[in-house]
């Protein structure tokens, strides 16, 4: 393992991504009870307290003393070297230690950052620069700022760098190459605000702070009318806007180096699913198995992996569906269980849940627990539209859609989005919408099959030829029959179930 090792007794700490090893052999360890000792190792011996610890592991988060110490005890136990030795030392009524460093190395020990050790995405949100005639909105500018740190908080797959220490940039003409560089991020966010009379527009631009280059960058206008309801529409649009830029610049970045870390190989599964072919479904699973394997207490992870088996569902690539559902049904439940605060976890495994297995009421539950975390979780929206049209509401559903293509028009899952919008507009009798909306999907991503199902559905029901589109159907989901519909789509409503089964057979899909 390559990086800057930090020993302790018979243990080694890796700064590459590497984790935690005990004479050569890899320690398992879940990411929380990992960042404390990096945490405790970047203090050289020196005693953490619990707020600092708190401050850096959970940035931006409430935490209960409780769950500080859950993850402390796991720390010990991971440290037991059998020889009676602790390494791991609380300060009483103040905090921890981490005792037997090498000398060696600590005296020449830079600053060891939880993020970097981990490998995983970090971020500094800088304070937003007011650009107005009468510069004295400080308490607006800050409260963005504020909410888009909280908001990135609650993203597990990202390090957020918390408020107090890159608020200590304020007013300060820094190059964003050294706030990299000072704080351990890999990410700089940094924006402005101009206020003119009852408007405001507020920019921000997403900057690699390894290479000074920009990432992202964009502009949010809105009125004074209701501060707060502007402080929250605009915190939404720059996480919505931020999140799928982050994610594409980790593929990119880590695409240059060889796979270390759990990050590394979470981040090439995503960028292999995105490929939609069997093949690079079926890789895509492997890499997020040997992510899991490497920390198996990585939620997106499990989260990922079940949504293998989604996209191999609704793209007529299961080979054994029986066995293949009930795996994909074990991630996702893991999931949920490993993230109850990360709002695109429960957004991803709450759809597994439900369109995998029917399970609509954990998947509904999961899916509005992440729009109260992330009201503008974008990928929470999306998936929440097929929700709302399993459960028959379609006017929810097309709304939960056209929020989600507004906040992120150019993400990569919103054919599925738009698929789940056409069949709202069928269950509403909009067939003309219903057949455009499908027929935009295919346009992009030939094969999915709910919109192949849609377009010869409401093109049955409109009167026009389908023999074409059936055909096409057949070749693509030979096992299409009326009686297993809800297996394909698990309709809630009896009357919805009718409407599409009714369409389908007139289309000349078999009744068995």
């Amino acid at each position: 393992m390559g990086g800057q090792q930090i020993r302790f007794g018979r243990f080694q700490l890796n700064s590459a991504g590497g984790g935690l090893s005990r004479d050569g052999e890899p320690v398992s360890l879940g990411s929380r009870a990992l960042e404390i000792l990096c945490v405790l190792a970047s203090a050289k011996g020196e005693m953490v307290s619990k707020d600092d610890i708190m401050a850096k592991v959970w940035p931006g988060r409430v935490v209960e003393d409780n769950n500080l110490q859950v993850h402390i005890s796991a720390l010990r136990k991971a440290l037991d070297d059998g020889q009676g030795n602790g390494h791991v030392v609380t300060v009483p009524g103040r905090g921890y230690r981490l005792i037997g460093i090498d000398a060696s190395i600590a005296s020449h020990a830079a600053r060891l950052d939880a993020a970097i050790v981990l490998d995983k995405p970090s971020i500094a949100v800088l304070p937003f620069q007011d650009m107005s005639d009468e510069p004295q909105h400080d308490r607006l500018n800050d409260g963005i700022v504020e909410d888009i740190i909280t908001g990135l908080s609650r993203v597990q797959w990202l390090s957020v760098t918390a408020r107090n220490s890159s608020f200590a940039y304020r007013a300060r003409d820094v190059d964003v190459r050294q706030v990299g560089r000072e704080l351990g991020v890999h990410y700089v966010l940094e924006g402005s605000v101009r206020r003119v009379g009852e408007r405001v527009r507020i920019t921000g631009q997403l900057i690699d702070a390894t290479t000074g280059t920009h990432v992202w960058a964009d502009n949010f206008d809105g009125r004074l009318e209701d501060v707060f309801d502007l402080q929250d529409r605009i915190t939404a649009s720059v996480i919505s806007a931020v999140e799928p830029r982050l994610l594409q610049a980790e593929f990119e970045r880590r695409s240059r180096k060889p796979a270390t870390s759990a990050w590394d190989y979470l981040a090439r599964g995503v960028a292999s699913q995105w490929r939609w072919s069997p093949e690079a479904n079926a890789e895509a699973l492997l890499l997020f198995r040997a992510a899991i394997a490497l920390d198996g207490n990585l939620a997106s992870a499990y989260a990922l992996a079940s949504n293998c088996y989604t996209w191999a569902k609704s793209f007529g690539w299961l080979t054994n569906p029986a066995v293949e559902i009930a795996e994909g049904e074990q991630w996702a439940r893991r999931a949920l269980d490993l993230g109850r605060e990360d709002g695109p976890t429960l957004g991803a495994a709450g759809f597994a849940l439900a369109y995998l297995v029917g399970d609509i009421d954990v998947g509904s539950a999961a899916i509005d627990r992440a729009l109260v975390l992330h009201p503008g979780n974008a990928l929470a929206l999306g998936v929440g539209g097929w929700i709302k049209v399993y459960q028959g509401d379609s006017e929810a559903a097309l709304d939960r859609v056209e929020r989600a293509i507004a906040l992120s028009p150019v993400n990569a899952l919103k054919f599925a989005w738009q698929s789940a919008g056409s069949y709202a507009h069928f269950f509403r009798g909009r067939d003309e919408d219903a057949l455009s909306w499908a027929q935009q999907v295919l346009r992009e991503r030939p094969g999915y099959l709910p919109a192949e199902r849609m377009v010869v559905a409401a093109s049955a029901r409109l009167g026009r030829p389908v023999e074409a589109q059936m055909e096409r159907l057949r070749r693509l989901d030979p096992a299409l029959r009326v009686c297993n519909l809800k297996e394909q789509i698990p309709l809630q409503r009896a009357e919805d179930l009718a409407e599409l089964s009714d369409a389908l057979r007139r289309a000349g899909v078999p009744e068995r």
